[in-house]
């Protein structure tokens, strides 16, 4: 008796070590995940310190093996063959047996940023996700199995975290309804085309800031970002004030004895603190950062609408936060492709300016363009479509080597003045230039007044002529520079240009940081 209960004693001793002694893996590393094609890809995970864990991926016939450092931890490198549709199986083995079934091997992309990449393919009652344009018939027509799909689930943290909730599933009616409708659009765009497994990571949350999904040390070692740490320290310094405020009076009313005195009868309201996912390094470090040993080919991103009022910011904040990223992933400069801001009545033509800057400054990056397919009206317009595909159309272009493939729109390069007239010459123009009606719209034009008037501008090969008769000695054209123009300029691919200025006279934000 006495043997049996030391015994018991030894086993409840141990539970705790007994249960951490167990093969742990990260949500990403999953039945039905997609892993990076002709790479050398990152699986890892937690055990017991000193862990000897082997695994056995079925591409391969020898098993790559690892021990657990003193910590627990473990990461070990594969490779991985070419692309295909056959799905493979992966076993580790530790003190414990995990079996991961059904993997691809292809091409995985991370789709990140604000609301309009968070917007679901679905349409959820009684809230702005409306579903995409036509929806019902994409839910209905969605049979990608080699389609894989992971939404981060949303999270906030002031620390970086190891690991993220969620899972990878088949791409199907019963899936795709909740996945971001650019991402899907994007992906299925690449698989159509390349008939190669795609994989499509998801972590975006509507109304965030480029300054959430940057780390904690970029932000604080360039000095330009110093006013959003500045601003959020006063943000927490003002709730707590007020939260102490709030129980000093909550103390107050307790300890007053006579109930009808004006203290007894004031009803206090607890001060709520600013929405987690607004703090500068938030997401970065919740839903970001346990992604970095994820092994990717690129990243698609649509976000900038929160900034638009820091637009100035924006122009340094945007490149940081991409290098940031590079950095921490330790895949060297993979492709960025974003979105610029779509035409609504809240957006400034700054903000799309800062993006503009971002494409001749981010290597390795590209920008779709969408003022032709905005809605004043709506800050999440539902042809998502068009986005993914333009989107897709980089990728495919520099990516997967599709010759002679047209990507971008016209973009501003330079001008020449020539007495009453500028004459603008445009990158990706080459095959010329086309307009959408009688004629061109939104050109202004001005001189050393610096007074901008409505202008005509005619297509010139691949080039623009602009002018008006009552700007007699010009220096500067604007195109498409408001919250929602009406630009009809494309190049013969119908792809629209990005809106421009030839000046650098100051705006609005270029002093509101």
């Amino acid at each position: 008796m006495v043997c049996f209960k030391k015994l018991l004693v030894s086993l409840v001793l141990c539970a705790p070590f007994l249960l951490t002694a167990q093969i742990k893996l990260p949500a990403l590393v999953s039945d039905n995940m997609v892993l990076q094609r002709n790479s050398s890809i990152n699986l890892w995970g937690w055990a017991s310190p000193n862990e000897k864990i082997r695994i056995q991926l079925e591409w391969q016939n020898t098993p790559v093996e690892t021990i657990a450092d003193k910590e627990g931890n473990w990461n070990v490198t594969a490779k991985t063959p070419e692309g295909s549709e056959k799905a493979y199986t992966v076993i580790l083995e530790g003190t414990n047996k995990i079996t991961l079934h059904n993997i691809l091997v292809g091409e995985v992309w991370v789709c990140s940023g604000q609301s309009n990449m968070f917007f679901t393919v679905g349409r959820e009652e009684n809230n702005w996700k409306t579903g995409v344009q036509n929806y019902q018939d994409e839910i209905q027509n969605a049979n990608y199995p080699n389609i894989r799909l992971f939404t981060v689930a949303l999270d906030a943290s002031p620390k970086p975290l190891n690991d993220v909730k969620g899972n990878w599933e088949i791409c199907s009616p019963n899936t795709i309804g909740k996945f971001s409708g650019v991402g899907y659009f994007f992906g299925r765009e690449l698989f159509q085309k390349l008939n190669i497994p795609i994989g499509l990571i998801s972590s975006s949350w509507g109304g965030t800031k480029a300054e959430a999904w940057t780390s904690q040390q970029v932000l604080e070692e360039n000095t330009n970002f110093s006013p959003i740490l500045e601003r959020n320290a006063i943000k927490e310094k003002t709730y707590y004030t007020d939260l102490a405020t709030y129980y000093s009076n909550i103390r107050k009313q307790q300890l007053d004895t006579n109930k009808d005195s004006e203290l007894s009868k004031t009803v206090f309201k607890k001060p709520t603190r600013e929405s987690a996912n607004k703090e500068p390094f938030v997401l970065y470090n919740a839903m970001l950062h346990p992604l970095i040993n994820y092994t990717i080919k690129g990243v698609i991103w649509y976000q900038g609408e929160s900034n638009a009022d820091k637009a100035y910011q924006y122009r340094s904040l945007f490149p940081a936060m991409i290098k940031n990223w590079r950095s921490d992933w330790k895949q060297g400069d993979f492709p960025f492709y974003y979105v610029q801001i779509a035409p609504h009545n809240s957006q400034n033509p700054e903000i799309r300016e800062a993006q503009l800057i971002a494409l001749k400054m981010v290597p390795n990056s590209g920008m779709v363009v969408t003022t032709d397919v905005g809605d004043a009206k709506n800050i999440h317009p539902i042809d998502k479509q068009t986005v993914g595909k333009r989107l897709a159309l980089i990728a495919r272009a520099k990516n997967y080597n599709e010759p002679n493939l047209p990507y971008s729109g016209p973009i501003y390069n330079h001008m020449k003045i020539n007495r009453q007239h500028i004459q603008i010459y445009f990158d990706y123009a080459n095959s010329g230039l086309t307009n959408k009606g009688e004629q061109l719209k939104e050109f202004e034009i001005a001189g050393e007044d610096h007074i901008f008037y409505p202008a005509e501008a005619a297509i010139k090969g691949n080039t623009l002529v602009v002018s008006s008769s009552k700007v007699k000695k010009p220096i500067a054209v604007r195109f498409a520079w408001k919250a929602v123009p009406e630009a009809n300029l494309f190049n013969t691919e119908n792809l629209p240009a990005s809106p421009f200025r030839t000046d650098d006279w100051p705006q609005k934000t270029d002093m509101d940081f």
